[in-house]
C-alpha cells in the first residue's frame, strides 16, 4: 500500500471516529433545567391587561392561542409542549416560579418536565 493511500485511510478513520463521537451528543440534545416565572409568549414579563392579575392574564392569553413562556431574568423563553400533564402544571403555576427541564433552541425550550420551584 502506498504512503498516500495509507494517509487517506488514516484521515478517513479519524474523520469517521470524530463524527461518531459527536453524533450521540447532538442526538441527545442539551437537556437543561431552567428556573423562572411562568408567563405567556404574548405578554412575556409584562402583563398590561388592565384589571386582572398577572396569573389570570397568563391563562387568558393561553386560551387565546399564546404559548406558555418562562421568564428567566431578562430573557423570555417560549415553552413548546403538547404533553397535557405539563400544560396542566404550567396552568397551575401561572405567574409562579417553576423549574422547566428541556432542550433550548434559541428562545424556545422543548419541555420534558415542569415542577414547582422550591
Amino acid at each position: 500500500m502506498s504512503r498516500l493511500r495509507m494517509l487517506q485511510v488514516w484521515m478517513a478513520t479519524v474523520v469517521l471516529s470524530t463524527g461518531l463521537a459527536v453524533v450521540p451528543g447532538v442526538a441527545a440534545g442539551n437537556t437543561q433545567t431552567f428556573t423562572g416565572k411562568v408567563s405567556d409568549a404574548m405578554c412575556g414579563a409584562k402583563h398590561t391587561e388592565g384589571g386582572i392579575a398577572p396569573a389570570a392574564c397568563v391563562r387568558v392569553c393561553v386560551q387565546k392561542g399564546a404559548k406558555y413562556a418562562l421568564v428567566v431574568g431578562d430573557k423570555v423563553y417560549t415553552l413548546d409542549t403538547s404533553d397535557q400533564a405539563a400544560l396542566d402544571k404550567l396552568d397551575k403555576l401561572a405567574w409562579e416560579q417553576a423549574k422547566v427541564t428541556g432542550t433550548a433552541t434559541g428562545d424556545t425550550i422543548s419541555v420534558k418536565s415542569v415542577t414547582a420551584a422550591k
